[in-house]
């Protein structure tokens, strides 16, 4: 397993990696689910899929139980360190970009807890972004995820070296990201409800003239690299 990849020669959305996967008539967890952009689109994608969405930001989850068009989908408050489901019940576990989210000490429980619910057989898609790019070093200036990354990353290979789960396959690619203007980049990245990011005026004023340099007559847009690691329990 790696960290990071020199060589990235793949441009998608995600969806064209998660998309291979077989994934109709079975039970699908997400933790993590955000805003859930992409439960939308699992759910929607195929035939039979009953999704599991976790999300431990209380406001993100109130806003996501006032969607009804998603009647295969059961939003549920809770943390992936304390999944409030059944042994086995799972055929598939999501995370897109949410283990680095979790605080340290409950990675590896977390993992341990994405197992218990798996049936065997069953496949964990971690995503994680990799810390690197022009994007990433607009983030870095107000949150700095390197350490926190690299913990997430220690967790994966530390569950694999222990034969919890066996690695299939990771994959490196860039995701397409694209903004409107600094404003939607604000609001996207600086004023999340999961975060914090208290700045001052020399601090905030750097980050948007750092992200100015990527502007052009359509926005801004950038190549964010992303590793996914897609595992099996045994």
């Amino acid at each position: 397993m790696q960290l990071t990849s020199e060589i990235i020669e793949l441009t998608c959305p995600e969806s064209d990696i998660y998309n291979r996967l077989s994934l109709d008539n079975k039970h699908i967890l997400e933790l993590g689910c955000g805003s859930a952009v992409k439960t939308r689109d699992i759910a929607k994608t195929g035939v039979k899929r009953q999704v599991t969405a976790l999300e431990v930001d209380e406001i993100a989850h109130k806003k996501n139980m006032q969607i009804s068009d998603l009647p295969n989908v059961k939003f549920v408050l809770a943390g992936a360190q304390d999944i409030p489901l059944e042994d086995e019940s799972v055929d598939a576990v999501f995370m897109f970009k949410s283990l680095h989210h979790v605080p340290a000490d409950l990675m590896e429980p977390s993992m341990h807890e994405i197992r218990r619910v798996l049936k065997p057989g069953g496949l964990a898609y971690i995503s994680e972004p990799v810390f690197a790019g022009e994007y990433n070093e607009i983030l870095r200036l107000f949150h700095d995820e390197q350490k926190v990354r690299e913990q997430a990353f220690n967790t994966l290979t530390k569950v694999v070296s222990e034969g919890l789960f066996s690695l299939l396959e990771e994959t490196f690619f860039y995701t397409p990201v694209h903004f409107e203007d600094f404003t939607a980049f604000e609001n996207d990245t600086i004023k999340v409800t999961y975060g914090d990011y208290r700045m001052d005026d020399d601090l905030y004023n750097l980050v948007r003239q750092r992200f100015g340099l990527h502007m052009g007559d359509d926005g801004a847009h950038f190549k964010h690299p992303v590793r996914v690691d897609l595992l099996q329990k045994p």
